[in-house]
């Protein structure tokens, strides 16, 4: 069992407490035009800094939305790629069933780069979110994973040391961001590992 003392537990969201598909966005897409879906996919990929800008506010919903539209050569409307764009996600029921079990002795912290319209249109109707007590959301702070300063934005919420939180996250990188700051870490693998992880540590 290890001897550190933990204050918080924060929480990756994407593929730890709601996995995503992005295949749906594809054949979607190639339902509407024979190949749309693989060209969106390219310029999507290639134009990863759009993502990024919209993940940390520097760009709009407007413009966002705008862009995506372009690259899908304006075949769907503005209703549409919103819809499709948000519907991507599905519960992980196994690790969400953790929550309020930790909630009885930890502080929760939901720390993740997402945008806008996946908030508004998709995750936020979700029940569980309730059990967290902060959500520190990269388009709302301006800065993303690995940076240091969306760590610290946690930090600053809890008030408490470095070495009492521990993050739990599927994108190692991430993980060891955090632990830079001497926050302990776990790569999320699954559900099983992450049990085997907090019994390890105490925390279950």
């Amino acid at each position: 069992m290890s001897s550190r003392k933990y204050s918080t537990i924060v929480f990756d969201l994407g593929n730890v407490l709601i996995p995503f598909n992005h295949q749906l966005w594809i054949d979607n897409y190639n339902s509407v035009e024979e190949g749309l879906g693989d060209i969106y996919a390219a310029k999507y990929k290639d134009n990863y800094h759009v993502h990024r800008n919209y993940e940390s506010g520097k760009i709009s919903d407007k413009e966002f939305i705008s862009q995506n539209l372009i690259w899908l050569k304006n075949l769907v409307s503005e209703e549409e790629f919103i819809n499709v764009f948000s519907n991507i996600f599905k519960l992980n029921e196994d690790v969400i069933s953790l929550l309020p079990k930790l909630k009885e002795n930890y502080k929760l912290v939901l720390l993740s780069n997402t945008n806008n319209l996946h908030k508004v249109c998709a995750w936020e109707k979700y029940s569980f979110i309730s059990n967290f007590d902060k959500l520190i959301l990269s388009h709302e702070v301006g800065t993303v994973k690995p940076e240091i300063e969306i760590y610290k934005a946690v930090e600053e919420f809890t008030g408490e040391k470095s070495g009492s939180h521990i993050f739990i996250d599927d994108i190692l990188e991430y993980v060891n961001a955090a632990k830079s700051l001497g926050w302990d870490g776990i790569q999320f693998v699954g559900y099983n590992n992450l049990i085997e992880n907090l019994e390890a540590r105490g925390i279950l």
